[in-house]
């Protein structure tokens, strides 16, 4: 299946932040964060596009045949918006959970590898193609280009259901991160290929 993996342009991105948008709507942060459906749906792309499109303007963006599925990975040097995360926080999430929200962005931030490293913010795929290799397409069609850069990989899995795929690809949990009432959201690592 790695074949029909694809890189987006400029013409991909709705598809791309659609299916994302759908494969977080059971994530366990996602929703507790935004609990509302329509505020959800409302502000969720948003926060895609803050969070990884900058991978759309990269060219680090893959999605799967159809939009089955879409990984954005963030290279060396490039960043989620931050500013406009903090923005969103304000906007959707439940006043009782601010604070815990801003405490997790500090703690992701820690775990965060200071050195050169490839980023994947967000990886989803459609919950009706999902169980189908989609998923692990698009991380091995990823990390070929991050093994090919002999760099480190970077994560934060939210949802543990997706811990196993990545530890399939070699990434390690490194910590836990947790504040108040919030879901446990696990920073993974994934060491450099040591490329001969």
């Amino acid at each position: 299946m790695t074949s029909s993996i694809k890189t987006a342009g400029s013409n991909d991105a709705a598809g791309v932040i659609g299916v994302i948008t759908l494969a977080f709507s059971a994530d366990p942060m996602a929703r507790w964060s935004s609990p509302d459906p329509g505020t959800y749906l409302a502000t969720f792309p948003s926060l895609v596009r803050a969070f990884g499109g900058e991978a759309l303007t990269a060219g680090t963006a893959y999605f799967a045949e159809g939009y089955a599925g879409a990984a954005l990975w963030l290279p060396p040097g490039i960043h989620p918006d931050e500013q406009t995360m903090i923005e969103l926080v304000e906007k959707m999430a439940p006043e009782a959970i601010k604070a815990d929200m801003f405490t997790i962005f500090e703690l992701m931030d820690k775990f965060h590898p200071k050195e050169p490293h490839w980023y994947l913010p967000m990886i989803g795929v459609d919950p009706t193609r999902q169980g189908n290799g989609v998923g692990s397409s698009l991380m091995k069609h990823s990390l070929e280009i991050c093994d090919r850069d002999n760099l480190i990989a970077y994560l934060e899995s939210s949802n543990p259901r997706n811990i196993s795929l990545y530890e399939r690809y070699g990434f390690k949990v490194i910590g836990e991160i947790q504040s108040g009432s919030s879901p446990v959201v696990r920073p993974m690592l994934r060491e450099a290929a040591m490329m001969s």
